[in-house]
């Protein structure tokens, strides 16, 4: 064998990179795997899209059945993203004898099981790079790097446009919807950034590094999920003067036989290597029991990153391809010290809250009453200065609580009415 054809479909931005990097570096990945990758056709649904690439026009269909359909064609690379049609080109690609390489982390994070077993029934692989902290090769470290280690905890900054968001608080001094509006404008966001603000696309990612690290495929439901919108420009100067960082982690950690995942805010210590990960970059910091602990950093977006790890993926499959190998899609084992998903209600952390209350004698008496009927112990407390209004920001951390016993507190404290607004709660880890 001495060429390995490829179809693709989808040809947006991720899609011209890896054509752009498949035509450039044609000759040096020929020189390291022993056989051309051939781009041979390419569908995508707007064929008049301005691509940032040079393609030969002749490559280009509107029609998926010219790249499922020919029996020549190896390799089918999926870059459309979301739910349907990606998944119903996957698994007619897996029928057509195909191999596949996707960046899609919902549809894998959905149905994820369907598709591994249905690689598995066509004795084909699924290879995925892309589809976390886009350049990173965070995803073959966990796989084969780390594979004789058992993992006691995953935390991973793993959104670019959250992370700018709040980088750009941070170091600027913007609002929130300042911050979003600049991350729009310089194209870490979205027009609709609405799956990257409210955490989802972090937890997609999540629940993909929670499946390589503990072998549990968990629905995106059992997991507790919240965004950055309620982060205010107070609450980074308040972070900042406890010498805290806040960041949007997903984390997957081992607590005695449960597994505790979750995507929240997270305040760290500004030590942290994770707090001086800024901008659009992504980390993820590794936490196993034979490599002890590690940081996975770089670029988690954009084109060429994204398109790097595709093509990384290519190549691995091409190797196996050459060499007559067949590496059977995740078969990845549970760890057997894992017995239960740790309940949301029962998750414990450290919590900052910050609430607004009316500048009169009593009001902390009565916040600190109800925090006590919850068995919520206060580390600190700090008043701030009052605005124009007469109404006083009040900042708490407490020491360990379990979370749902904190939601009924804030529900009872947001109820009072001399505190003013939604009270924020923050919940700190100690990396």
């Amino acid at each position: 064998m001495n060429k390995i054809n490829i179809g693709l479909i989808g040809c947006g931005e991720i899609g011209s990179g890896v054509v752009k990097i498949l035509n450039e570096r044609k000759t040096l990945l020929k020189q390291k795997i022993g056989v051309e990758l051939v781009l041979k056709k390419i569908c995508d649904k707007n064929l008049n899209y301005k691509r940032r690439v040079k393609i030969n026009l002749g490559l280009l269909t509107k029609n998926v059945r010219e790249i499922l359909d020919d029996p020549q064609i190896d390799i089918v690379v999926e870059l459309i993203g979301g739910i349907n049609p990606a998944k119903d080109f996957i698994i007619e690609a897996l029928k057509k004898s195909k191999y596949v390489v996707t960046a899609n982390k919902a549809l894998l994070a959905t149905f994820g099981k369907e598709l591994f077993d249905a690689a598995r029934t066509a004795n084909k692989n699924i290879y995925f790079e892309a589809s976390v902290a886009g350049g990173i090769p965070v995803i073959k470290s966990i796989k084969e790097g780390l594979v004789a280690n058992r993992f006691l905890g995953i935390y991973g900054i793993v959104n670019g446009t959250c992370n700018y968001i709040l980088s750009k608080m941070s170091q600027d001094g913007l609002s929130f919807a300042e911050s979003l509006k600049e991350a729009k404008k310089k194209g870490f966001a979205e027009k609709n950034p609405r799956l990257d603000l409210e955490g989802i696309d972090s937890a997609h990612k999540l629940i993909l590094l929670t499946y390589l690290a503990f072998g549990r495929l968990i629905p995106l439901e059992h997991i507790r999920v919240e965004g950055i919108t309620h982060i205010s420009l107070s609450d980074i100067r308040y972070a900042d003067e406890l010498n805290l960082a806040i960041k949007l982690l997903a984390i997957a950690k081992k607590e005695g036989n449960k597994l505790d995942v979750r995507v929240h805010p997270t305040l760290i210590h500004k030590k942290h290597l994770l707090a001086s990960v800024k901008w659009e970059y992504n980390a993820i910091y590794v936490s196993s029991d034979l490599a002890g602990k590690q940081l996975f950093y770089g670029k988690g977006a954009g084109q060429l990153p994204t398109a790097s790890a595709v093509v990384s993926d290519l190549v691995d499959l091409a190797k196996d391809i050459k060499a007559g190998l067949f590496r059977p899609t995740l078969e990845i084992n549970p760890d057997t010290s894992v017995k239960l998903l740790q309940d949301k209600d029962n998750i414990e952390s450290r919590y900052y809250i910050r609430f607004v209350a009316v500048d009169k004698p009593g009001v902390l008496a009565q916040i600190a009453g109800i925090l006590a009927k919850f068995n919520i112990s206060i580390a600190s407390v700090t008043q701030k200065e009052k605005d124009r209004a007469k109404v006083v920001p009040v900042v708490m951390i407490t020491h360990e609580v379990k979370e749902g016993l904190m939601r009924r507190a804030l529900e009872r404290i947001d109820n009072l009415a001399l505190v003013k607004g939604k009270t924020v709660a923050i919940r700190m880890e100690d990396l």
